[in-house]
């Protein structure tokens, strides 16, 4: 789609559009969040329906939880591993061109583990799932930021994130209703194509900034070198501790989004159709939380900012009590599955926060490449440790007793967010990349 921006394209003498982002109207800036919202969804389900699957791979290939977790988990690696690379070419080169690139690698590896004839083929293709990934969260989250003023950027990044636990949703409950009709070959085919579509249809965004915003500098100008950018994201001590505070969180969420259906199948008897629309709702809630717990952020900050942290990091005790108290100490039953839900509502509560929060505080020219950080660290150090852990856990202790344990890291969680509230009022920048610190009260 064609940008309609109030203000004309500039060319320059040679006739090539001037490349830097011109300020565009909130009917665009919202038909591309909706365009990236969706491809998010996509990604996210291709990601997560997996998971469906692992009662029939279980059988026919006699693998372990170990296994089947590592198979969530080499998707989050990859991710990390790229994340950061793809990022910096996403400043230096075009967000919307990378977006396009990134779906078209993961839907076309979504249909590879459709036809895989082996565990390690399998694991090969989900790996390659990742790869394609890697570059989208950076580019889009940027592209978004940008989009928007930043008074709503927690909110909008938030907004964009909860496409992920949407996906997740749609991934486990058809999943779980189409496998034991069409088996779980057809069930990943199915999904592949849509991501591609999607993908395509980013060749025709151009980027843009919210009106009122100060420019940024463009994709190609290259702005900083490598190292100096790299060098950036972790001089804020804000920063540092809110990728820690953010992928802690992460490790309960995905193994919540992994292993919810399997212990509710193992130790409940529910069907898969059943445990996915449980897990269904555990995930909707989550969804809800990243959305209503980021709004809720960006109020509590226009108090004062640090509450942009101190609220999260007060929920992430919550939902470690919520959670470690529904699978050590409750009952099954209705009261259980209440606590487990309530407990996906608030352990999502820093998903907006923290990658607004790491935008605030680092000069505006690295903002893709600041994503590509947090989406590194809390792949690696989240995402990726929740499936695998929880699955060597439940093969040592049960898959009861591995859930009990895992929020534990809330309280890691609620820490590091504790610690980077303490100097991000003293580190935050005004919008259009100035150094000077706004007040403590906003």
């Amino acid at each position: 789609m064609d940008t309609p921006s109030p203000t004309p394209v500039v060319r320059s003498e040679s006739g090539s559009s001037d490349s830097e982002p011109r300020p565009v109207s909130g009917r665009y800036a919202w038909s591309v969040f909706a365009l990236a919202f969706g491809l998010m969804l996509t990604d996210f389900i291709d990601r997560q329906i997996i998971v469906a699957t692992f009662p029939l791979l279980k059988s026919e290939w006699g693998l372990s939880d170990t296994q089947l977790g590592a198979l969530v988990s080499a998707v989050a690696v990859t991710v990390a591993i790229g994340a950061l690379p793809f990022a910096l070419v996403a400043d230096r080169w075009s967000r919307t061109k990378c977006i396009a690139l990134m779906g078209t690698v993961w839907s076309l590896a979504a249909m590879a583990c459709a036809v895989a004839g082996s565990y390690t083929q399998m694991l090969a293709a989900r790996a390659a799932i990742g790869l394609g990934e890697a570059g989208y969260g950076p580019a889009g989250g940027a592209l978004t930021a940008g989009l928007f003023p930043q008074r709503r950027r927690a909110t909008m990044v938030g907004a964009l994130q909860a496409a992920g636990p949407l996906g997740v949703v749609l991934g486990v409950s058809l999943g779980g209703l189409m496998v034991p009709s069409l088996g779980w070959r057809l069930t990943l085919a199915v999904f592949a194509a849509p991501g591609l579509i999607l993908a395509l249809l980013f060749l025709r965004v151009r980027e843009g900034r919210a009106p009122g915003a100060a420019p940024a500098a463009a994709p190609g100008e290259s702005p900083a070198r490598e190292r100096g950018a790299v060098a950036e994201l972790f001089r804020s001590r804000t920063a540092v501790a809110a990728y820690l505070g953010g992928a802690t969180q992460l490790v309960v969420l995905s193994t919540l989004y992994t292993w919810l259906p399997s212990y509710l199948t193992r130790t409940h008897g529910y069907t898969s159709a059943r445990a996915g629309a449980v897990t269904a709702v555990a995930v909707i809630a989550s969804a809800a939380g990243t959305v209503v717990l980021g709004y809720a952020a960006d109020r509590a900050a226009a108090v004062r900012a640090r509450r942009k942290l101190t609220l999260p990091a007060g929920l992430a005790l919550l939902a470690l009590t919520l959670l470690t108290s529904a699978f050590a100490w409750v009952p099954a039953g209705p009261l259980q599955l209440g606590l487990i839900v309530a407990g996906a509502f608030t352990v999502a509560a820093a998903v907006g926060p923290v990658p607004a929060v790491v935008m605030d505080v680092v000069d505006p020219k690295v903002r893709a490449t600041a994503l590509g950080m947090v989406t590194l660290i809390q792949n690696l150090f989240g995402l990726a440790v929740g499936p695998l852990l929880t699955g060597w856990l439940s093969d040592a202790l049960g898959i009861a007793d591995a859930l009990a344990l895992m929020p534990l890291f809330c309280a890691v969680a609620a820490a590091a967010l504790w610690t980077a509230s303490r100097s991000y009022e003293r580190e935050l920048r005004v919008e259009g990349g100035s150094d000077a610190p706004l007040p403590a009260a906003l």
